[in-house]
């Protein structure tokens, strides 16, 4: 059974005043443009169409919530890094996102998309400090995993998974591929334990 089959669009917010009220548990997927991200999304939901896919980078544009029931959300929050949007634009994103994710009470753990091919980039690093100061739990995706060879795969994996425990000891990192659908057990039983957490684990993490 796909983790998000049950999701439906619930509200799109271009600043932090247009979030709905912190509530329940929400999962949150970030990556730089053109990761993979909106793709990694659709196949763990088994659908064509939830989040949305362009050949363009920097499309997604707003915080777009999903409703999983039962006071759960997935949370697709807009690709960073794309050099051609304005200046103001990624100004003002880097303070929304930045803000959502140190802030948001009701954020249990972050899903970064990292483009197997080129993992732990500048930015890739900054949304991680933001983040793993708040002590929630973090688990990247390495999409795009069936462009490179078995051997080039499994390197990648390795040295991506020392970087993580040197630097961010809250993490865990897979391999991904949405185009084979490699991974998606491992990220479904992950994201999964995430959205089963009682609502007092939340307490706990944000007591923190």
């Amino acid at each position: 059974m796909a983790l998000f089959q049950e999701a439906q669009f619930f509200i799109s917010a271009d600043k932090l005043t247009d979030l709905p009220p912190p509530s329940g548990i929400e999962i949150a997927f970030a990556g730089r443009s053109n990761s993979g991200k909106s793709s990694a999304i659709n196949t763990l939901a088994n659908r064509n169409r939830l989040a949305f896919v362009s050949k363009t980078p920097g499309r997604t544009q707003l915080i777009n919530f999903f409703s999983l029931g039962n006071d759960r959300f997935l949370v697709d929050l807009p690709g960073y890094g794309y050099a051609k949007v304005p200046e103001a634009m990624r100004v003002h994103w880097q303070s929304v996102l930045s803000r959502y994710l140190m802030e948001r009470e009701s954020l249990y753990g972050l899903v970064l998309i990292m483009d197997a091919r080129h993992p732990l980039t500048p930015l890739d690093h900054q949304m991680l400090n933001w983040f793993i100061p708040t002590c929630k739990p973090v688990h990247v995706l390495l999409t795009k995993a069936d462009k490179l060879s078995k051997q080039q795969a499994t390197s990648t994996l390795r040295a991506v998974r020392t970087e993580l425990e040197r630097t961010y000891p809250n993490c865990t990192v897979q391999l991904f591929s949405s185009l084979k659908r490699v991974g998606l057990d491992e990220a479904e039983a992950m994201i999964g334990k995430w959205l089963s957490a009682p609502q007092e684990d939340m307490g706990a993490i944000v007591a923190h």
